[in-house]
């Protein structure tokens, strides 16, 4: 039996645009999705979740799919990508090892399933590493982000970026440009704090609806490019360590996203709930629709501020998890 885990993310500036080859900076953050992978005495695989927001989750593989059943409290559309990332590692790990081999992972999450906090990522980044390790082949944490990448962008169409499964990686701040992904090294500790308004985003439509602002109107592409120059400005103001000027930034980011349509009413009554409540800065994270917003605060006062903003259902502080996938038991 061998068990993996892999964190969850939070964009600081650039989710969208990055599709685009604009830069993007996030962080990893400790919530974690962890997977167990135990070696069967025959060819059948069995996929097990327990905490995706998901209750009962099962899929079993053998001559195709012969069971498969969902309790489910998320929408349909979630669901159906869960089950294409849970297909797309099998395939990466039927690639590695032999495929006369069977093995049960079952998948435990404390990251909320299409919340923004990159759950799908972190999901496959850790079964594919539980999985190849308990077929007795160690992958290097690069390879492993290249391979849940190819999940991802086959499952969204195309339309993923490099950067959620980079970061549930490496873990720690890192930044994505198109192919170069880098990891920061000297980045500063933020005061993060999360709000969740307990719902989720199609992310596949949410960048197909940008995609189509950006191919119809020019000034969408503009917004698109603006994006990007946010990030660069950012990136200086993270090196100097100076959070007023990030915390602006991390505003402007979030009024170009909504620009772009991929906000909601209820990430933006939490933003305006951390603005309200002296954050340095509040924006959306992931692709929207719903689910997080992260907001830049040392003081307790935005967390407490969310706890009682209606449509909020959960806010806490993020603490920057500098440990990318890991094994935590073989």
């Amino acid at each position: 039996m061998t068990v993996s885990s892999a964190p969850g993310k939070v964009y600081l500036l650039g989710e969208h645009a990055v599709v685009y080859g604009e830069p993007a900076v996030l962080c990893a953050i400790e919530r974690r999705a962890t997977v167990t992978a135990t070696a069967r005495d025959d060819d059948r695989i069995r996929v097990q979740a327990r905490d995706l927001t998901i209750d009962g989750f099962s899929v079993e593989y053998g001559d195709g799919v012969v069971d498969e059943t969902a309790d489910i409290d998320v929408p349909h559309p979630l669901v159906e990508a869960a089950v294409g990332y849970v297909d797309g590692a099998i395939e990466q790990v039927r690639e590695i090892v032999d495929d006369s081999t069977g093995f049960t992972i079952t998948i435990e999450s404390d990251i909320p399933l299409g919340a923004g906090l990159g759950s799908s990522a972190a999901v496959v980044v850790a079964a594919i590493d539980a999985a190849t390790r308990e077929m007795g082949v160690e992958l290097a944490p690069e390879e492993i982000a290249d391979r849940a990448y190819r999940v991802e962008h086959d499952v969204q169409d195309g339309q993923a970026s490099r950067a959620d499964t980079f970061c549930s990686a490496m873990g720690g701040t890192v930044r994505v440009e198109g192919v170069d992904c880098q990891t920061i090294e000297e980045s500063p500790r933020l005061p993060l704090v999360i709000g969740y308004d307990g719902g989720a985003g199609d992310t596949g439509a949410l960048v197909a609806g940008v995609r189509g602002l950006k191919d119809e109107y020019d000034f969408a592409a503009d917004t698109v490019r603006a994006i990007g120059d946010a990030v660069r400005t950012g990136e200086r103001a993270l090196a100097d360590e100076n959070r007023q000027e990030f915390g602006r930034l991390m505003d402007f980011n979030h009024g170009l996203l909504s620009a772009l349509g991929v906000s909601s009413r209820s990430l933006d009554a939490m933003v305006w709930a951390a603005r309200d409540a002296g954050a340095l800065g509040a924006k959306l994270t992931g692709a929207g629709g719903g689910g997080c917003i992260v907001a830049l605060d040392p003081t307790p006062d935005t967390e407490t501020a969310l706890q009682y903003t209606p449509g909020c259902e959960e806010a806490f502080r993020a603490e920057l998890d500098r440990d990318g996938v890991r094994v935590e038991s073989e």
